[in-house]
Order: structure tokens, then C-alpha cells, then sequence
């Protein structure tokens, strides 16, 4: 007589234990991808607290999975929580090169920052967390068009943003005296004597 065998599923599903361990292990992160697309700290929690939630209670995953999941719960819990939409074709952008950066001292995550919310939630998607086009238009609720739009747009003013940055940090470096302009009139003198 045949003996039955229990069959043990080789990719065993992630439990409420292991989201716990990633959020608590890559809270940085997480944190950051959340203020990343929300663009304001309250918001970025919410997320974030939604984002465990929903990976512990949601549907089983894959413990592979498990980290990608966590991230993808954030970013769906900022859509539903900002509904970024496309621009219409000829508004003009919001996207302004002399206003001020946010609190952040970082002139790249500042740029972020700045731009609309659709841009910014396409540029953190598909430049940062890799997501396809076809990802980003799935859960944007948008056409693949809008997503490759959106994206050039994105680049565009965050390029003109640090460029701007640079150029001022160039400006500043340049107006402070080096150690050679500082010590120039002395070492003259010391020829002089």
C-alpha cells in the first residue's frame, strides 16, 4: 500500500512576521519612498502605516516577494492617497527653476519634490523603483503615453534643476577667495623683501 506524502509548497508564503521585519529593517527606505511620491510628511506616514497594513493583511505573497510587496503596497496607498493625474496637453507646468527648494538640503531630492504630482509619482516609479511603463500605467490608471510623457517631463526639470544648483554653487565657490587668492599678497611680499 502506498504511503501518502504531505506535499510542502517549496515557496513558502510570507508571514505577518516577515512584513514586520521588513518594515522595521528597511523603514529608511520606505519612509523615504513614501515622502518621495506624497511630497509632505503626514501624508508619507500614512502611507507608509497603510503600506504594513495592507501587506499583513492582504492577499498572500510569495516570500520572495516580500520585499517588492511592501514596496508596491506604499506606492498603491500614495495613489489612492494623492491621485496623481496627467496634465492636460497644453497646461503649463508647474514647474518653476528660481523657486525654493523644500527643506531638504539635497538639490536632487528637492527637485523631486518639486515637480507635479503626476511627474513625480512617474519619475520615482519607473526611474528609481524600476517599474515598467506598462506597470506605471496599470496603476496610475493612465495610458503608457501619459507614463513616457510624464517622464521626459520629469527628467527634464530635474536636470534644469541640479544644473541650476551647480551653477549657483559654482558662482558662490567662485566668489569666496581661494587659499591661493588669500595667501597671494603675502607670499608676494615675502618676494619683495
Amino acid at each position: 500500500m502506498l504511503e501518502a506524502k504531505h506535499i510542502t509548497s517549496p515557496t513558502p508564503y510570507a508571514s505577518c512576521g516577515d512584513f514586520q521585519r521588513i518594515f522595521n529593517e528597511e523603514r529608511d527606505a520606505l519612509c523615504r519612498l513614501s515622502f518621495l511620491l506624497t511630497a509632505d510628511h503626514e501624508k508619507a506616514q500614512q502611507c507608509f502605516v497603510s503600506g504594513l497594513e495592507d501587506s499583513v493583511k492582504g492577499n498572500p505573497v510569495f516570500k520572495e516577494w516580500a520585499r517588492s510587496w511592501a514596496r508596491r503596497t506604499i506606492i498603491q496607498n500614495a495613489v489612492r492617497l494623492i491621485n496623481p493625474r496627467p496634465m492636460e496637453k497644453d497646461a503649463p507646468s508647474p514647474f518653476n527653476s528660481t523657486g525654493k527648494t523644500p527643506a531638504t538640503e539635497q538639490a536632487e531630492i528637492g527637485a523631486v519634490l518639486d515637480l507635479a504630482p503626476f511627474e513625480r509619482f512617474v519619475f520615482v516609479m519607473s526611474v528609481l523603483e524600476h517599474y515598467s511603463e506598462h506597470e506605471c500605467s496599470i496603476l496610475l490608471g493612465c495610458s503608457r503615453r501619459d507614463v513616457i510623457a510624464a517622464r521626459i517631463r520629469a527628467l527634464q526639470q530635474i536636470g534644469s534643476k541640479i544644473e541650476s544648483h551647480l551653477e549657483r554653487q559654482i558662482s558662490v565657490d567662485s566668489e569666496r577667495p581661494g587659499l591661493t587668492d588669500a595667501c597671494r599678497p603675502a607670499y608676494e611680499d615675502l618676494l619683495h623683501v
